[in-house]
């Protein structure tokens, strides 16, 4: 066929005009045919079949690429041939005919447009950004490019610009529920929750039936905890889209934060019935095993998820946590999950080698606290009258500054910032925009306050963003990250014989790695039960998790040793039917009858707090031995009975007791623990008369001496800081 183009008789286009206005595709497609067909060399009536064609979503390529060879200045024909070839999968001649008609037609904003779509449907973030910034330009008030360039932004981390991106998007058609869903999402994302549940409200306001949307103000509302509406939402979506996975998974994991747990494994178990390679259903569904205390299960399910995704950070971070609850198994290999961690952060950080400040060993310092605990959780418990001491003792020398990894916050949150000079929402930010972030802060020294605990950011630290970087408080074995310098240990948790273990340099303040904050409710310490009921009551208030079969087993045993006792458990997993009859079953196994064990669910902390007034003996887990719950006791007036193991975590009740002037109440294997249990149980006077100055003793004690802990703490961030000049010079 010849190239050169004949025009159509003015009659005939018009007849085409007039059937799309009217849109009339099939006509147009029927006419247009018979056209072409009488005038083979007519471009319009060629990019007329084609347009209808496309329109239509048929097969086009044949009729626009005859009309481009006919008319190659056309923008208008070279971009719906560009569009036809995408929906081809023709993705280079999609492109390149996107590019010759902006060759010829620069200011072509359609061109650019679907340029940028084309773009990021490849990767091609940066080109992408570039083509829908061009279309703006161009046409400042298309609103699905604002939108679109807004989700290239999130792509790249930049979660701020892209809700400016999402913002003029509305602005442009406040009608756009797309947009308000995808603004509400990013604002969630930076812990922005009132104002994310505003715009998802309004998306779904615009379409009721958007299930995204309902799936993304589920999350806002979960990340707000206000988890019965967040069920709601969530249902809501998944109810609209039968196949849309993504809700019911978040379903799954909040079923698990209400101690709804058959519920949970329900709704993951069909998660990944519909889509078996869900890495994250399969994390949620450990995540639910691990507080049931099926701990195999566990493991199976986080191996699961690295078999899907063998970068799945979080999968790596939950198999490195769990593996401290399994009795046995041994320091090599806790170290060996470790480091294939550390391997694991290492490919996906580039350290920093240069930092902003001076090597002046005796300047004031700014320190970087790392958290997502820094509410009424136990990291705040521990810190804040730590922090309110240092800052009082060095608020000039010791600068800190916060990065708070998740949104929540209460009235402890607001008492930790007053201790800081800089308190940063970090949520939501990529390991990459965070290590910038703190890297520009001039950070000397970053603490990490998580481990491999939630809300973690240890991939960040990979970063190397301070120059001195250290593990403390949250976390209680190696992280495996090999750019933190030290962890904070004591002499009590990490003695000589266990620095093997760690990649870590082992840090050992004087006295106590922990120092616990007097709980503000007004809880009086109790008379000895015992004396009242004529029977002691053993007690633990431990995540049941922590309760494998071989504590299970030694609690049976001193429960025979000590005819009449009793166990009390509280617990938040207790709050579950399912989980109490298990643990009936669990001791009946051992032999001990339903009617010697006293079940409790979670309470507010003052209850919580009264309830040690019923036990007389607190009982320590192992191998993952109590933190909070053991120092909350000793305040409390109950003496905790622990067996000292040999890792890190398994000689926290080592330290607790040893500080708190305890140590005959540290039993050195299973025999001794049931021996010691016996002795201390059959002594009522000297019991009572340890409880009733318990609380005197122990505030006296480096567990609760904040001002000579913070004096510790600011001395060995001092000597870390002048080890690291020296190096350095």
């Amino acid at each position: 066929m010849s190239t050169t183009p004949t025009p159509l008789p003015p009659h005939e286009e018009s007849r085409l005009i007039a059937l799309f206005n009217a849109g009339r595709n099939a006509e147009v497609e029927t006419l247009a045919r018979e056209l072409v067909r009488q005038h083979p060399q007519a471009a319009f009536a060629w990019k007329a079949l084609g347009t209808a064609q496309l329109l239509q979503n048929k097969n086009c390529v044949e009729a626009l690429s005859q009309a481009a060879a006919l008319q190659p200045q056309d923008a208008e024909t070279l971009c719906n041939l560009g569009n036809a070839q995408k929906a081809q999968g023709q993705m280079q001649a999609a492109e390149a005919s996107y590019r010759q008609a902006l060759h010829w037609r620069p200011g072509h904003a359609a061109g650019h447009y679907n340029l940028a779509i084309l773009l990021n449907e490849q990767n091609r973030l940066a080109e992408a950004e570039a083509a829908y910034r061009q279309t703006l330009q161009l046409q400042p008030g298309m609103a699905d490019a604002h939108n679109n360039l807004g989700q290239v932004l999130e792509r790249l981390g930049r979660s701020s610009e892209a809700a400016d991106a999402y913002a003029a998007a509305v602005a442009a058609r406040p009608d756009h529920a797309e947009a308000w869903c995808n603004l509400g999402a990013v604002l969630g994302q930076q812990g922005k929750l009132a104002d994310a549940q505003a715009a998802l409200r309004k998306a779904i306001a615009l379409n009721p039936r958007f299930a995204q949307a309902h799936h993304n103000l589920g999350i806002a509302l979960k990340q707000a905890h206000q988890h019965d509406a967040a069920c709601d939402s969530l249902r809501t979506a998944a109810k609209l889209k039968s196949d849309y996975v993504e809700p019911r998974q978040a379903l799954g994991d909040l079923l698990r934060t209400l101690r709804r747990y058959e519920e949970a494994i329900l709704m993951l178990k069909r998660v990944i019935a519909l889509k078996p390679k869900h890495a994250d259903a399969w994390i949620d569904l450990g995540n639910v095993h691990k507080d049931l205390g099926e701990l195999q299960d566990a493991v199976d399910c986080y191996a699961q998820a690295l078999a899907i995704d063998p970068h799945h950070e979080q999968a790596h971070g939950c198999l490195q946590m769990v593996s401290n609850y399994v009795p046995g198994i041994g320091a090599s290999r806790l170290r060996e999950q470790a480091l294939a961690y550390g391997a694991f952060v290492n490919q996906h950080a580039r350290p920093f080698t240069v930092w902003t400040g001076k090597l002046d060993p005796e300047r004031p310092l700014r320190v970087g606290l790392v958290s997502g605990d820094l509410y009424s959780h136990p990291v705040g418990y521990f810190l804040e009258s730590v922090l309110q001491a240092l800052h009082r003792q060095a608020g000039n020398d010791i600068q800190l500054t916060v990065y708070a990894t998740q949104p929540y916050k209460d009235a402890l949150t607001d008492r930790l910032m007053a201790c800081t000079a800089r308190w940063n929402m970090v949520f939501g930010m990529s390991d990459e925009a965070l290590a910038q972030r703190i890297h520009a802060d001039g950070i000397d020294i970053l603490i990490d306050l998580a481990g491999h605990t939630a809300h973690n950011r240890l991939p960040v630290f990979g970063w190397k963003p301070a120059p001195v970087q250290v593990t403390w408080l949250g976390y209680f074995a190696t992280t495996g990250v090999s750019q933190i310098d030290h962890l904070l240990a004591d002499p009590w948790t990490v003695p000589a014989s266990l620095e093997a273990g760690f990649t870590e340099h082992i840090w050992r303040l004087p006295q106590t790695r922990l120092c616990f904050t007097p709980p503000s409710a007004s809880a009086a310490v109790s008379a000895l039960p015992a004396l009242r009921t004529g029977h002691i009551t053993f007690g633990c208030f431990n995540n049941l998790t922590k309760l494998n079969d071989e504590v299970i087993a030694l609690w049976a045993r001193v429960l025979h040793a000590v005819p009449g006792s009793r166990l009390l458990l509280k617990a938040s997993q207790l709050g579950s039917a399912m989980v109490r009859q298990t643990m009936q079953s669990r001791f009946k196994a051992q032999g001990v009858a339903s009617d010697r064990l006293i079940l409790q669910g979670p309470s507010t902390r003052e209850d919580y707090l009264q309830a040690y007034g019923q036990i007389d003996i607190a009982l320590d887990p192992f191998p993952f031995t109590g933190g909070t719950t053991s120092a909350e006791g000793l305040w409390m007036g109950v003496p905790v009975l622990t067996l000292a193991g040999d890792s890190m975590v398994a000689r926290q009740g080592v330290s607790l007791l040893m500080n708190a002037g305890l140590p005959d109440w540290v039993a050195d294997a299973p025999e001794d623990y049931v021996a010691k249990a016996m002795a201390h149980a059959s002594d009522l006077t000297t019991l009572a008369t340890l409880r009733s100055g318990l609380r005197e003793r122990v505030m006296q004690s480096p567990l609760f001496d904040a001002e000579r802990f913070a004096d510790h703490l600011g001395t060995a961030l001092r000597e870390m800081w002048r080890a690291h000049a020296r190096r350095a010079r």
